[in-house]
Order: structure tokens, then C-alpha cells, then sequence
């Protein structure tokens, strides 16, 4: 694989294409554009088309969705997903060392995706890698997997299991090693799950907000403004609790809550 790269473009908003395009124009000697694709089936066409050395790849898209294309192709290249995905899409995106671009694209940003593919197109000549990052987007296709649905939590009481429904879950709270369920009436549980198990079993709007807390966002009433990229989330529960965000978990939740 050599610079520049044979890279096409999918995306089914053309202002997002063009701006794209635009700022790609600075790179030319990373970059040689072949094709756009305008929604999924023609992105799926002209990737087996081109056999193209890297994609920019929208999620959202009509006909198939870019995890859907991911899915067909027969030869997986290098693939940069610009897209207004969820949180939980992007820390499967950073737990497998892709890369991702949140829109609208700032060329800043773009910047730093470009210094990670020339080092993955380095490592790859240097290892004689056909398809670097391959391997790491199957893990991710797996994990984008829907999940099944989830409507309640048991937890030990005595001698006795109580089902939780998630609506009446406030958040979780990690102390020492034990992790407890708090809910809306200030009841606590002690529960066996950590919260990175929590993370993978939980709907979506469970956000990990800190190391040390996941908050149900149906549930919060008040967002106030830290320091360092921080937030305070009140709760609606009995005791309106306050929950203090850890700032690399500062994107996620504005992501998430529109912020």
C-alpha cells in the first residue's frame, strides 16, 4: 500500500461530500479521490468496483447503512467514518484504534485522522500488511451488532431477586469494588456487574458519564456547565442527586444530549 491512497467518498448529504472533498484538496499526496458514492448501494458498487485503499464512510444512509456496506464488501479497506453517530459508536470506534469525524468536519480535526493513516500506512509497508485496521473493524461490526432488548435489572434483596425496570433506574455508582443501583425512589442496590459489563448489556441512553458512574439520561433534569470540559447532571430522584462528568467523557455526553 503507497501513498497516495485510492480513496472514495460516501455520503448521501452533498454539502457534507462537497466540504469534504474541499478540505481533502490540501492532501492530495495522501489522498487520490476515485469515486463518490451518494447512499449505500452505490458506495457498496463502487468500492467492489475500485477495490479502493481507503473509504470516508457515512453511517446514516439511504438504501444501506454504512455498517450494512461494511458488511457486503468482499475486500475491506482502510475506512474513516464521518458521520453524527452516537456515543456508544464512539467508544467502539476508539476501542478498536479507527478513527471517526464528527460533522460538520473541522480541517484541525481532519488533520489528526490524516497523521493516524500516514503512521497505519507506514507500520503496514513495514510489516507488508495488505489491509491494515481490518481485523479491528470485524470487532466493531460485531459489537454495532443490535443488542438485545433490555427492560429490567435483577438484584439480590435477602433472600429474595428483585427485577428493576430500567425506567426506575436513576443511575450507577462505583465505590472501592462494589458497583451499586440507585433509583429514582433513593433506594441502593449492590449489584455483581461492573460498569464496563454495564456499558455493553445497557440501552444506549445509560451514558457513561465518569470511571465511576453511569446515568440513566431520561432521568436528568439539569445540566450545569464545569470546568475542564466537565458537566454536574441532576438527576430527578428523591434526593435530586448531583453527578459530577470526568472530562474525557465531556464529547460523549454532548454528543448524546445535543449539547
Amino acid at each position: 500500500m503507497n501513498l497516495p491512497l485510492k480513496t472514495i467518498l460516501i455520503d448521501d448529504e452533498q454539502l457534507a461530500l462537497n466540504r469534504l472533498k474541499r478540505l481533502l484538496r490540501d492532501y492530495e499526496d495522501t489522498f487520490e479521490i476515485v469515486a463518490e458514492g451518494h447512499n449505500g448501494q452505490e458506495g457498496l458498487e463502487l468500492i467492489e468496483e475500485y477495490t479502493p485503499d481507503l473509504i470516508f464512510l457515512d453511517i446514516e444512509m439511504p438504501l444501506l447503512n454504512g455498517f450494512e456496506v461494511l458488511a457486503k464488501v468482499s475486500t475491506m479497506p482502510m475506512v474513516v467514518f464521518a458521520t453524527a453517530y452516537d456515543q456508544y459508536a464512539i467508544r467502539a470506534f476508539e476501542e478498536n484504534s479507527l478513527d471517526y469525524l464528527l460533522k460538520p468536519i473541522e480541517n484541525e480535526r481532519l488533520q489528526k485522522t490524516i497523521e493516524k493513516i500516514r503512521t497505519r500506512v507506514e507500520v503496514a509497508q513495514k510489516e507488508n500488511i495488505r489491509n491494515p485496521g481490518s481485523e479491528d473493524l470485524m470487532r466493531l461490526l460485531e459489537k454495532m451488532q443490535p443488542k438485545p432488548e433490555m427492560h429490567s435489572l435483577s438484584v439480590k434483596s435477602g433472600d429474595r431477586i428483585l427485577l428493576i425496570p430500567l425506567t426506575d433506574i436513576s443511575y450507577f455508582e462505583a465505590e472501592d469494588k462494589y458497583v451499586f443501583l440507585n433509583t429514582l425512589e433513593g433506594q441502593q442496590y449492590l449489584i455483581q456487574h461492573t460498569l464496563t459489563a454495564l456499558e455493553e448489556k445497557l440501552p444506549p441512553h445509560f451514558l457513561r458519564i465518569s470511571r465511576s458512574a453511569i446515568v440513566n439520561t431520561h432521568q436528568i433534569g439539569e445540566i450545569q456547565r464545569y470546568f475542564n470540559g466537565k458537566y454536574i447532571l441532576v438527576v430527578r430522584d428523591r434526593k435530586a442527586t448531583s453527578l459530577q462528568s470526568g472530562s474525557t467523557y465531556g464529547e460523549a455526553i454532548r454528543v448524546l444530549l445535543n449539547l
